[in-house]
């Protein structure tokens, strides 16, 4: 036996029916497929109905499982009983279906059970609804009982896969009663449908045109497309005569009579391939999953009504390509329903980029609020679950819907601040250059020789270094210059705070040495000034060595400290290492304001102790500031914070010490003489 009708998951069973052949494609697919169809034109609120019986069942587990794994949701379930329906069903169906705010009715069952939906349709028409049926439900059957129905207008119907069968259309053209005299079922359908007779009858009152064609016909009697049913009766008559052509090849003797047994075997075996260029084959077992036509039910302005094919569902093609169009799809739709754009079918409006879903309590997950992505995210797709973060070079926009390239920046000598930072550090180191000549020309007068002129020299041309330590934190960061930065302005601010220091015992030894009987006159010179230069500079020097050897600093990119900027920095390395090289710094500073504090008052016309001390006292208070603005500000700011420290306190300890000095040697040079020194 060969069935061309629906494929019936029933009939499967080769232990009730081994001889029994479905031509129809199996619908294992259907619910995946409908589904894609849905989820292809954004359709996520669908009211469901189903037929109530097994079919029914399985047909709905089937698709809402799918319709879960697809983010698709169930406005609705409806199941519906065989029968005859009454005014009070179909008015509290209508109220199930109007209560519900989908645009999409998906319906899977035959005529019989679905005839509450038909009934449902042609009372109030739902003209803003897309239904999505099966081709087993056959609705143009109602048009026979209704002139003009276009209550199904736009209906999608997922119809088995079936190609055009060359020279079918033309075939049908040209069929007249008078080419096949002896059909009478030609003549009895050509009567009924044409509303006329061939010979004298009292039912119908005209006589049948020999001009008439099929094609005049309105799509509710007849259709010069093949539909899937007829393409299943097709593909059976072929396999039919292929299995009997292969048995009666195989026989000797032709005259012999069938065997129905034997020809079931010829008909498990058979594959060919029909005219229309599609692969049959009879055996279940060796058949891929059906492709599916999307039909489009049209009725056009002269009132006759149509399948157009508007596009195919292939359950073996990849997720992005499983539903195809044929033509232009939304086009056809779009006409069909009479709107300027596709319909929509969704329990909540689209989340654009920028935003997120946010599900509503005790709602399907289709429904839902859409709430702005928080700060630092974007989102760039429509409903999108979870907002994301910008990748490390980019930031969010203002929008929240995509990502700007990030700036790269750096203290740059090109711009203001690094440009007044520059000349600032440069002129201070030119100053400092032109008080050091001043105090070498004059380096035998009694103000530069009373407050040894070496120890002068060293701190000038440590400040002067420290001037010019502050352009190496201007400019991009490199290895070299992030190794040089801290471990360079350490060592020479060591040296110029120890001279001072220096300067400060001289001061200290030189009173107590002019004591009667003191024997400290031999620890005032070159010997004692020089010994505590080298030794507090040699342990910050070891600090600085430990400190490359361990955890050395070095260049990178911050890309959080502000938004839209990749600011190049040095990174400490080690950041214990740079404060002990600060806290270091400071103890000297620290000694060196309270020996100059406490001697400031002693009795000598040169005594610069009270200079030393303002000069330490301005050191201190720079350092004591940079440390809380070198730990809030970020970026640019904590390197100009730096090099304004360094400018400062080497500023202040230059124009504290040596500005006085310089004024006596070039304003009052009658000041700096021996006659003078002896008067005081």
């Amino acid at each position: 036996q060969i069935t061309y009708g629906p494929f019936d998951p029933v009939l499967s069973d080769k232990i009730r029916f081994p001889s029994l052949y479905q031509v129809a494609p199996r619908i294992s697919s259907l619910p995946r497929m409908m589904v894609q169809l849905m989820v292809h034109f954004g359709w996520t609120w669908v009211g469901l109905v189903v037929s109530d019986d097994m079919r029914g069942e399985s047909f709905l587990l089937n698709v809402t499982g799918e319709m879960v794994r697809n983010g698709v949701c169930a406005a609705f379930t409806e199941k519906i009983p065989s029968g005859k329906f009454n005014t009070y069903k179909i008015l509290h169906f209508y109220a199930r279906i109007m209560a519900s705010s989908t645009n999409v009715i998906a319906a899977y069952g035959d005529a019989e059970f679905l005839n509450l939906l038909r009934a449902v349709i042609e009372w109030f028409g739902l003209s803003k609804m897309v239904l999505i049926t099966t081709y087993h439900w056959d609705f143009t059957l109602s048009m026979m009982h209704e002139a003009n129905n276009n209550h199904f207008h736009g209906t999608l119907t997922m119809a088995n896969f079936a190609k055009e069968v060359p020279g079918f259309r033309d075939f049908l053209r040209t069929i007249r009663p008078a080419k096949y005299p002896d059909s009478i079922i030609l003549k009895k359908f050509w009567e009924s449908a044409f509303d006329c007779a061939f010979s004298f009858s009292e039912i119908y009152g005209r006589k049948c045109s020999e001009n008439a064609s099929l094609e005049m016909l309105p799509m509710h009697y007849f259709s010069l497309t093949m539909s899937a049913p007829s393409y299943s009766v097709y593909n059976a008559v072929y396999a039919v005569a292929h299995g009997f052509q292969e048995l009666l090849l195989s026989r000797s003797d032709r005259s012999q009579e069938e065997d129905p047994a034997e020809f079931h075997e010829f008909l498990r075996n058979v594959q060919f391939v029909n005219p229309a260029g599609q692969l049959v084959i009879l055996d279940e077992n060796r058949r891929s999953s059906a492709k599916f036509d999307i039909l489009n039910f049209v009725i056009f302005p002269n009132g006759t009504g149509e399948f157009v094919k508007v596009g195919e569902v292939d359950p073996q093609a990849t997720p992005n390509q499983d539903v195809t169009r044929h033509g232009s799809t939304l086009t056809v739709i779009v006409l069909c329903l009479g709107k300027v754009q596709a319909p929509q079918s969704r329990c909540s409006r689209s989340c654009g980029p920028g935003f997120r879903k946010r599900a509503q309590q005790g709602e399907a997950f289709c429904c839902y609020f859409c709430v702005q992505c928080p700060e630092g995210e974007i989102s760039n797709e429509t409903d999108a679950e979870q907002c994301v973060k910008c990748p490390e070079d980019q930031y969010p926009n203002i929008a929240r819907d995509g990502c700007l390239h990030k700036v790269v920046t750096f203290l740059s000598p090109k711009e203001p601040l690094g440009l007044i930072l520059v000349c600032t550090s440069l002129s201070f180191c030119l100053l400092t250059a032109l008080i050091l000549g001043v105090f070498i020309k004059y380096r035998d007068t009694p103000i530069v020789r009373a407050n040894n002129r070496n120890l002068s020299y060293t701190l000038l041309i440590s400040l002067k270094l420290c001037f010019l330590c502050a352009l190496i934190f201007i400019g991009q960061p490199t290895p070299a210059s992030c190794l040089l930065r801290q471990t360079a302005f350490g060592v020479v601010f060591t040296v110029a705070v120890s001279s001072i220091l220096a300067k400060t015992v001289i001061v200290v030894l030189a009173f107590r040495a002019t004591s009667l009987g003191s024997n400290i006159r031999g620890w005032v010179g070159t010997r004692t000034s020089t010994s505590i230069v080298l030794s507090c500079s040699l342990v910050q020097v070891l600090i600085c060595v430990i400190w490359l050897g361990t955890a050395p600093p070095f260049p990178e990119m911050n890309t959080h400290s502000e938004p839209g900027l990749i600011i190049i920095e040095c990174n400490e390395g080690s950041v214990t290492a740079f404060y002990c090289v600060l806290g270091y710094l400071g103890s000297l500073a620290l000694v060196s304001f309270t020996v100059a504090f406490l001697v400031r008052k002693l009795p000598d016309s040169f005594n610069e102790a009270k200079f030393i001390t303002f000069g330490m006292l301005v050191f201190c208070s720079v350092w004591a500031s940079f440390l809380p603005a070198y730990q809030s500000t970020k970026g640019k700011a904590t390197v100009a914070a730096e090099i304004f420290s360094i400018l400062t306190s080497s500023a202040g300890v230059l124009s504290c010490i040596f500005i006085p000095k310089c004024y006596v040697i070039l304003v009052q040079p009658d000041r700096n003489t021996r006659e003078c020194l002896k008067r005081k």
